[in-house]
């Protein structure tokens, strides 16, 4: 993939993570949409391939890079650094740099998990809603299994899993994945 032409003058061609090989790839820093310069980062190869690697060791390139001018290279940097905060050395990055708030909180956003249990639409499921169920389910410990299109009436979310709902089937109360219900 080449590299815009105004992406790689930014930083001379170079990687803006590691600043020592050739930028190859425009890297779009996420959730940001707008393909523009001011969220794109230059990133080498090897960078690019070790995004989503768990050895942190690596990254100790960062120390540099967190202090980019660039807004969207203190987003990536910060977001890498933050995924390693367990290892002494990322976490003395990180408090050694006073970052925009913006900054942070676009870093930080890809850890952020939507908060909420949803049904398999998408829709939000709370206390005393009625469900239908969206498929045939067999009830563990019970000689019955629940139709498709069964109505749970009055559901109970279960507080620790956003996946599992509690209801009512047959004068039984058991354990529904909410994937396999629909908000009725």
């Amino acid at each position: 993939m080449a590299i815009s032409a105004k992406l790689a003058e930014r930083n001379q061609g170079l990687c803006e993570l590691c600043n020592v090989e050739a930028a190859t790839t425009d890297y779009l820093v996420g959730p940001r949409k707008e393909d523009t310069l001011a969220n794109q980062v230059a990133l080498c190869d090897t960078c690019m391939g070790r995004l989503s690697e768990s050895n942190g060791d690596y990254w100790r390139c960062l120390e540099g890079s967190i202090w980019n001018p660039e807004q969207s290279v203190q987003a990536l940097s910060y977001r890498i650094l933050h995924s390693h905060k367990n290892e002494d050395w990322a976490q003395n990055v990180i408090n050694s740099v006073e970052l925009d708030e913006d900054v942070v909180q676009w870093a930080l956003s890809a850890f952020e998990v939507e908060e909420g249990h949803k049904d398999s639409f998408g829709n939000k499921l709370e206390n005393g809603d009625n469900v239908v169920l969206t498929q045939a389910l067999n009830v563990k410990g019970t000689s019955f299994s629940a139709a498709k299109g069964t109505v749970v009436k009055r559901i109970r979310l279960v507080t620790d899993n956003v996946e599992q709902i509690e209801g009512k089937i047959n004068d039984q109360t058991i354990v529904i994945l909410t994937r396999y219900v629909k908000k009725g």
